[in-house]
């Protein structure tokens, strides 16, 4: 990939700092985005990193807003490329990895921290290892997140949000397939991360979200909600990746991830449905993954974004509407829309078993 020079101007941040510029080549945003922790995240957009950066530099600008955060790869891309950038998600999991990520530009966890956290108990809790037993982990393991937790507890702000997140990719790399919507040992392989315990694992997971902290001067944003009632002054960029709606099974987040989820918050607030296999939380309906509500929720979403500087969603071949219909909605808005279409392979995991699907990724870029 050949390398070239993107310039970027910031408007003045809330702290008041001056206008200033950076130069970054693609290959030095690439690199930095690149190195961002990967997690087995339904329609995560790792892989697409090279193209949406093409994509963001093309378009320009100071601003963008990152709609559907998911794994938070994004919000890091935009950061690197030196976009002043909100990040918003109805996954409380998300939002947590997006603070400790792109909104924090300074703190780390440091060692004496990480050193408590995987010591003693500071307290006697014990609802994971009540609630899970026998289900996803072993009680080793169940019993260094509660431990884990009565620590974290005493944290707060980015030290606390590293710990969390730390803890989240802790547990998607022990779960082999990295989703909860399964109990058994069909998956379970000779990977070196079934094999770590999860206090082994937090201490790698600490030093991987240590090392994606960095400061270009930027003021990023990271919130959690339902997209339209998102509050966000005028973008550059609005960048959407919202659920997709296959004409078949779902694209159920909360159904996969609902144990990340509930370890985010350590289950406070939640409703849990005790009758289940693996003790899911109740799900949350999202317009976007039903093939009857789709359209009007993406029309929708393009209104909220009309009077962004670019419109950029991404959107798979294998869900729908497809990509003529997108195009006709994204024009009622945004009068010129060009489309790009990638090959991709969606995948549930690293195994040599698991379920990949080959689809183009659709790459809309809607502008007045």
């Amino acid at each position: 990939m050949p390398t070239r020079t993107v310039s970027t101007a910031f408007a003045l941040t809330d702290s008041g700092r001056r206008p200033t510029k950076r130069n970054a080549t693609t290959a030095d945003v690439l690199a930095r985005a690149q190195q961002y922790p990967r997690m087995r995240y339904m329609g995560s957009k790792w892989a697409l990193l090279p193209h949406l950066e093409r994509t963001f530099a093309a378009v320009g600008g100071a601003t963008a807003v990152d709609a559907f955060s998911g794994s938070g790869v994004v919000s890091y891309l935009l950061k690197a490329q030196g976009f002043s950038t909100t990040s918003n998600d109805f996954m409380e999991f998300s939002s947590t990895v997006a603070r400790a990520t792109t909104e924090n530009s300074q703190q780390r966890l440091g060692l004496d921290l990480v050193d408590k956290i995987c010591g003693p108990a500071a307290d006697d809790r014990d609802f994971i290892q009540r609630t899970f037993s026998g289900i996803f982990f072993n009680r080793e393991d169940l019993t260094f997140l509660d431990s884990a937790w009565s620590h974290i507890d005493l944290l707060d702000g980015y030290e606390r949000d590293i710990a969390i997140s730390a803890l989240i990719l802790s547990a998607a790399r022990k779960q082999p397939r990295g989703v909860f919507s399964y109990v058994g040992t069909r998956y379970v392989d000779g990977r070196r991360d079934l094999q770590l315990s999860m206090a082994e694992h937090f201490r790698e997971r600490v030093a991987e979200y240590n090392a994606t902290v960095f400061d270009i001067g930027t003021s990023n944003r990271a919130v959690t909600g339902d997209v339209f009632e998102l509050d966000v002054q005028t973008p550059d960029i609005a960048y959407l990746d919202p659920p997709y709606a296959p004409p078949r099974d779902d694209t159920d987040y909360m159904k996969r991830y609902h144990f990340l989820e509930g370890l985010s918050v350590y289950w406070r607030g939640v409703e849990i449905m005790a009758h289940t296999k693996t003790q899911k939380i109740a799900k949350r309906f999202t317009p976007f993954a039903y093939k009857r509500t789709v359209e009007d929720a993406l029309m929708r979403t393009f209104e909220k974004f009309a009077d962004a500087g670019a419109i950029v969603m991404s959107y798979g071949s294998n869900a729908l509407p497809g990509p003529e219909r997108i195009t006709e909605l994204l024009r009622e808005v945004k009068p010129h829309v060009e489309v790009q279409a990638i090959d991709h392979k969606y995948s549930f995991g690293t195994h040599a078993a698991a379920t990949r699907r080959s689809a183009s990724e659709y790459i809309f870029v809607g502008r007045d």
